[in-house]
């Protein structure tokens, strides 16, 4: 017999259903994911409904549209990226292996999991109230800019220039990424980890190099405004 899942208006019954919505929408969540890897990043709302086990109508009663379906689906893909960044970062302690770990990473992910990847990132039609890949590079540029931060401060450096360098570097990666797995991964994950963490590295290293200048990064861009 099918569940009644109508919320009822009694206030001890709405905090109930207030919580198995929420517990639902969580489940149907995991279903579309399941739905997306199995069938494809072009999946429509009813193939999802009907991999998931239940109607049409049962799925819009917790997901409004396909973008509020995407929204949450983005969350979830968002959380599974840095889950598998965060490990890999903390493993090691070297400056150059944390970089190539964090790419390495990425990319293994990315490539294990394409169509959830390309349904979250490719999806022209869907209204974006909210960009979930937004809020990806968000959080980890803002990781990334503690770590470039302290490594500035460090060196008696002006610390400003984390915050920027860490979205470029996060925006880099993700293109390269997404090239690769356009192309359909033309060369090994490993290469292209090592190639982009070698262009990375000369950035990162050049920090060093800029406190031996006098008047540190501050000197080293006004002699580029000067120019």
């Amino acid at each position: 017999m099918p569940v009644d899942e109508t919320p009822v208006n009694t206030d001890g019954r709405r905090g109930r259903w207030a919580g198995h919505r929420e517990q639902r929408r969580s489940e149907l969540t995991e279903a579309a994911i399941a739905a997306i890897r199995a069938l494809g990043p072009e999946v429509g709302m009813d193939a999802i409904a009907t991999h998931a086990g239940v109607s049409k109508p049962v799925l819009y009663r917790y997901f409004a549209d396909k973008s509020e379906l995407w929204l949450a689906v983005g969350q979830r893909a968002a959380e599974l990226v840095l889950a598998a960044i965060v490990p890999a970062v903390a493993a090691v302690r070297e400056e150059r292996a944390a970089i190539n770990a964090a790419i390495d990473a990425y990319l293994a992910h990315i490539a294990a999991d394409p169509h959830l990847y390309r349904f979250v990132v490719h999806q022209p039609e869907i209204t974006r109230r909210r960009d979930v890949v937004a809020d990806v590079v968000d959080t980890v540029a803002s990781g990334l800019a503690r770590i470039f931060g302290d490594r500035l401060r460090a060196l008696g450096l002006d610390s400003g220039a984390a915050l920027p360098w860490s979205y470029g570097v996060v925006g880099y990666v993700q293109a390269a990424g997404d090239w690769w797995l356009r192309q359909r991964q033309p060369i090994s994950r490993e290469a292209l980890a090592d190639y982009l963490t070698t262009f990375l590295w000369g950035g990162v290293a050049g920090i060093r190099q800029a406190a031996d200048v006098p008047g540190g990064l501050a000197a080293v861009r006004g002699e580029g405004e000067r120019t």
